[in-house]
């Protein structure tokens, strides 16, 4: 009774902690909507500490004392923000009273329109037309004057009374008593500011505390890094959208568009919701301009200020700054938008991706945070060598290439092979022994990546072409950052002269697979590599050689045989193919490559046992390898490509490149 027990308990856990996060998430939401008067300030006081803190630690380095410096930021950000408030109600006020003045410009464009649209005929133009009629005849009657004349109906007079003014302190209760919540709030913004620039190593240290304490150095350094990024992303976003609000703000005073303050600061404030904050700040300086101008030209002119500005803020500009992306999954930042406007109103959208940014920060450097990455970061969810592998299985071998193009703007191919390459195939390895992938599925899995291989046969890579890559996808991104550096292999070939004279032949490299499902496809991949450094290499099937074995004398110029494989059935079956080449090629060198293998002591005993030249589980060990074998002479890190003159029996060699 207590095993079933227990069992249908493990059953139903998966249930109830889905109900558990569900009720967990209602009650958040739920506290956030209800203490939006506490959260809210502090959430601004936040992210004014994040942008106030490179400055405040400027001042510092500039031997200015810690508490002038705050107060000298924390005044310079007050003042900026009064004056924003000051322009902006000085702009409502005068664009209220000029309203009434554009009711017949509006009103003889619309009829304009109106007669346009019924000139085409019956249709959805001809309804929108009649719309367009309807809104204009309805904007008359709200504007239009009393009726007077003999057909005037009589009106009453209206009664006045007069009533006794109220004190001087009920005045100045009736005009200070709304400025009260707004100028409160901002006081509390202040204050949570100035007191988180006081105490940021304190809450950086309780911080560490709740990340946890196991490795103290590492995550004292990880939060630090963190919170000096985000300091100088929030301050770059800041810059980047003030200066949007000043050029359409100068650009809309110039074409004539009234209150052009406002909208400069209204469209730098939405652009803080991205890629549609800086276009919907277009749209009310839009439909003042159709009200203003009598044509069409301001209209015009308007969309192409504010299109032109944010094509080249978002191109030019910030990648220049800090990258295309905020670290921020598009799907997210929507989501994260709708969500804190469904909790805050207004202030939560425009808060939504600074919050989340800084969410997801946390995310990226606390463990127990780690799920908000997942869900809102724009890291993938997968490794590189996951990603690779769902790929070669799924028959998309064509986003792989764009994704490996991606990674060759900053490593080697070398590194890439080895690094999500061959680890993606030692996944599939896996699935492939215990008979999870067979069949067709495996067949797919085998055609995507030799497809991969050609593809990527005539890629340049970042030593070749001069120049490093910038603002790469955050998948390519990932991929860089886990692979890590590429590894130092100087010699390269120019001419094979420079060769040992058994490696000067047309075929100096064979490449051969063994007998498992994607021994080919990594020795394709170690065939290219050690072509493209001016080895050249042939790929051919051990079981193909075994139909048809060769003669010695098909076998003259070898100078090495590489035995590839992604795990050897035995060492028996590895001397065996070790003998069967010294019979056909005894002076060739003999180089093992088992890419599965990863033990260094087991490795040396295999290396023992087999007898070969050389063993390795890498593409750069193998490529180091044979280098080493061909007794290279000289050295270059960026050759220019040879003439077939260069080649010595006019046999144009391919150039080689500085590798990982």
């Amino acid at each position: 009774m207590d095993i079933i027990t227990s069992q249908m308990l493990r059953r139903a856990l998966p249930l109830f902690t889905a109900l558990a996060i569900g009720v967990l998430t209602l009650s958040i939401a739920a506290i956030l909507t209800l203490g939006r008067e506490i959260f809210v300030p502090f959430a601004l006081g936040i992210l004014l500490a994040f942008i106030l803190a490179p400055i405040v630690i400027g001042l510092q380095r500039m031997r200015v004392p810690r508490m002038l410096a705050i107060s000298g930021a924390i005044l310079a950000a007050t003042v900026v923000i009064v004056a924003l408030g000051f322009v902006i109600a000085t702009q409502i006020t005068s664009l209220v009273g000029e309203i009434p003045s554009y009711r017949l410009t509006v009103q003889r464009k619309l009829q304009s329109l109106s007669a346009s649209a019924q000139a085409t005929g019956d249709g959805p133009f001809s309804r929108a037309a009649l719309a367009l009629e309807e809104m204009a005849a309805d904007i008359q009657s709200m504007a239009a004057p009393s009726e007077t004349g003999d057909d005037a109906p009589a009106r009453r007079p209206i009664p006045v009374t007069v009533e006794n003014q109220g004190s001087v302190l009920e005045t100045i209760s009736a005009i200070a008593l709304p400025l009260l919540q707004p100028l409160a709030t901002f006081g509390v913004v202040i204050i949570f500011a100035i007191f988180i620039l006081l105490q940021r190593e304190d809450l950086r240290n309780r911080f560490i505390r709740l990340a946890g304490t196991d490795d103290l150095q590492q995550t004292t350094a990880a939060i630090d890094d963190a919170a000096k990024r985000l300091s100088k992303l929030l301050l770059f976003q800041l810059g980047v959208n003030a200066a949007f609000g000043t050029v359409t703000a100068l650009g809309l005073w110039l074409l004539g568009v009234p209150s052009p303050a406002l909208w400069g600061i209204l469209g730098g404030v939405l652009r803080f919701i991205p890629y549609v904050g800086g276009i919907v700040g277009a749209g009310l300086p839009m439909l003042l301009a159709f009200a203003v101008d009598p044509g069409w030209s301001i209209v015009i002119w308007t969309a192409v200020l504010y299109l032109g500005a944010e094509a080249i803020l978002s191109n030019v500009v910030e990648p220049v700054l800090y990258g295309h992306s905020t670290g921020l999954s598009p799907v997210a930042i929507l989501l994260a938008a709708t969500i804190w406007a469904f909790l805050w109103g207004p202030v939560g959208l425009i808060l939504a991706t600074p919050l989340t940014i800084c969410l997801v920060v946390m995310g990226r450097h606390v463990p127990r945070l780690a799920f908000i990455d997942v869900m809102f970061g724009d890291r993938p969810a997968l490794s590189p060598a996951q990603i690779f592998y769902q790929r070669m299985l799924a028959g998309a071998p064509g986003e792989a290439i764009d994704q490996a193009r991606e990674f060759l703007r900053e490593r080697e191919l070398a590194t890439y092979y080895d690094e999500v390459a061959l680890e993606g195939l030692r996944i599939a390895h896996e699935d492939v022994a215990r008979f999870a992938v067979e069949g067709e599925r495996l067949g797919t899995l085998q055609r995507s990546t030799l497809e991969l291989v050609d593809g990527l046969g005539g890629v340049r890579t970042s030593s070749r072409t001069g120049r490093r890559g910038k603002n790469l996808t955050a998948e390519a991104a990932a991929a860089v950052d886990a692979a890590g550096p590429d590894q130092e292999v100087t010699r390269v070939v120019q001419r094979r002269q420079d060769l040992l004279p058994d490696w000067r032949g047309e075929r100096p490299v064979v490449c051969i697979a063994g007998f498992n499902a994607l021994d080919g496809a990594v020795t394709a991949m170690l065939a290219q590599v050690l072509t493209r450094h001016g080895l050249r290499a042939e790929a051919v099937d051990l079981a193909a050689l075994q139909r048809d074995p060769p003669d010695p004398a098909q076998a003259e110029g070898v100078a090495l045989v590489c035995l590839s494989f992604v795990e050897p059935l035995s060492t028996v079956h590895l001397r065996q193919a070790v003998r069967r080449v010294h019979r056909i090629a005894p002076k060739a060198r003999i180089l093992i490559g088992i890419w599965r293998q990863r033990d260094p002591a087991m490795l040396r005993d295999l290396k023992r046992r087999v007898h070969a030249d050389a063993l390795v589980t890498t593409l750069n060990g193998a490529l180091a390898a044979a280098l080493d074998m061909s007794g290279l002479k000289t050295a270059a890190p960026e050759p220019a490509a040879p003439s077939p003159a260069a080649a010595g029996d006019g046999t144009k060699v391919e150039p080689a490149v500085a590798t990982a």
